[in-house]
């Protein structure tokens, strides 16, 4: 009676209610959707459990990681779990890693992964470290490590600069070291650098060797080469600045070039300036033609070498921070001509920092009683190492006249100036014997007493 009933049933309404066939008793309420439960028996559900019960991902991120693999036996899995806990990676840390390469769970424990998790050890990274590592390219477990460790160890790079390398670019693990970064450390290397420049250089910056050798590094340095004229300057520049050749410099550059050139600056000044500082030239156009503009206003000649030290000066301190150490000027008196007088016979003193400005402002002006104008005139003064150069000759000059050997008026800019030889000669050797103190006040011993 009861399967006749089930037969006679409109087939929609069979499709809805068939729990009735099974022998269940039912109400309306019960043919609500009913969330499916894992079976154990079906693999989709085995890896969405273990993904959420071993791992710690959500439901929802299980489900997504369950589609790129499929795990029929949780022996491997737990095994590689097992491994990372041992190298010190958290829970959390775990999942964020598992959420991000679901498929490392996979992974050949004995030829791969275990091999790598100790060279990566070897080289630094574990816990924290290791975790940062793996959050930007947890591909790098899976990779021939080993290989380009060899490789770089081989190109003379020390395993602290690998670990650097490895931590700023892992990307670089899933590259053919004979294919691909080989050739690039030989073009560095036919362009002047020795490898154990190119270490260190790579170290720091190694995004350039994820640059394209045919299509963006090789061009680069033939734009190089046509603006600055010489190999020896291609890698002058390349040396002041590695970046250069990762980026497509002839438009910012050329750009920049021609607004000088129609200020009236001669080409090899331009090319100058790009020696001297390469990053002053590849700033945005807008800003490097407001630094030219200022540098032209101020009275710099264009065909003078000071023109171009006062374009380095401006391009390479940013508005906030010149403010700053205009403002550190004028706290010891100095009005803004004062200013503009000492950036304009010497453009570097705005290179010094704010820090050293006061510090050397008020040891002249506090402690010798120099007027601040007499420095704005001298503003070499603000180049000088205080500590090296500016108190251990005050010392010395001091000890001198109380001696009555030299005259009170005695000019100590003068004494500044002198090159550490001359100052050495005239006034230190020079006096050695009747006052064997000199010596030390040359060296400052006096002022660590």
């Amino acid at each position: 009676m009861f399967r006749l009933i089930c037969i006679k049933l409109p087939q929609q309404l069979r499709r809805r209610a068939s729990p009735i066939c099974h022998g269940h008793l039912f109400t309306t309420s019960s043919l609500k959707t009913i969330p499916e439960l894992p079976n154990s028996t079906d693999p989709k559900s085995l890896t969405v459990s273990f993904l959420r019960n071993s791992c710690g991902l959500s439901l929802e991120l299980a489900a997504s990681a369950s589609k790129k693999l499929d795990i029929e036996n949780i022996e491997n899995p737990n095994l590689v779990l097992d491994l990372l806990r041992t190298h010190g990676l958290t829970q959390n840390q775990i999942r964020h890693l598992i959420s991000s390469r679901p498929l490392l769970l996979l992974a050949d424990l004995g030829k791969t992964l275990r091999p790598n998790m100790e060279l990566f050890k070897s080289l630094g990274f574990s816990g924290a470290s290791l975790a940062k590592l793996l959050s930007k390219d947890p591909r790098v477990l899976e990779s021939d490590a080993y290989t380009v460790v060899e490789f770089f160890r081989a190109h003379g790079f020390s395993d602290e600069q690998i670990s650097t390398l490895t931590m700023k670019r892992p990307t670089l693990y899933m590259l053919d070291t004979q294919k691909i970064l080989k050739p690039k450390l030989e073009f560095l290397k036919s362009l002047g650098f020795s490898y154990l420049e190119i270490a260190n250089r790579l170290s720091i910056e190694p995004y350039i060797l994820g640059r394209s050798l045919e299509n963006q590094i090789i061009p680069c340095v033939q734009k190089l080469r046509r603006i600055v004229g010489t190999d020896d300057n291609v890698l002058k520049v390349v040396k002041a600045r590695f970046s250069l050749i990762e980026f497509n410099v002839e438009t910012v550059l050329q750009a920049n070039i021609s607004i000088l050139l129609s200020h009236g600056v001669p080409n090899s000044l331009a090319v100058k300036i790009f020696l001297l500082e390469p990053r002053s030239l590849l700033m945005r156009t807008y800003r490097f033609s407001e630094i030219v503009n200022e540098v032209m206003k101020l009275g710099f000649d264009p065909n003078n070498l000071l023109f171009v030290l006062a374009i380095r000066s401006m391009a390479v301190v940013s508005k906030a921070l010149w403010e700053k150490k205009v403002e550190a000027f004028r706290s010891f008196g100095l009005s803004k001509d004062e200013i503009d007088l000492a950036f304009k016979l010497q453009p570097m003193c705005m290179i010094t920092s704010e820090k050293k400005i006061v510090k050397v402002m008020g040891f002249f002006v506090n402690n010798l009683k120099m007027k601040p104008s007499i420095i704005s005139k001298n503003p070499n003064l603000l180049l000088f190492s205080l500590e090296k150069r500016i108190i251990p000759r005050c010392s010395v000059l001091q000890l001198l006249m109380s001696k009555g050997l030299i005259k009170e008026d005695t000019s100590i800019l003068h004494a500044f100036r002198m090159t550490e030889k001359t100052f050495v000669k005239k006034l230190v050797q020079k006096y050695q014997n009747e006052v064997p103190d000199v010596i030390r006040a040359h060296q400052d011993e006096f002022s660590k007493e």
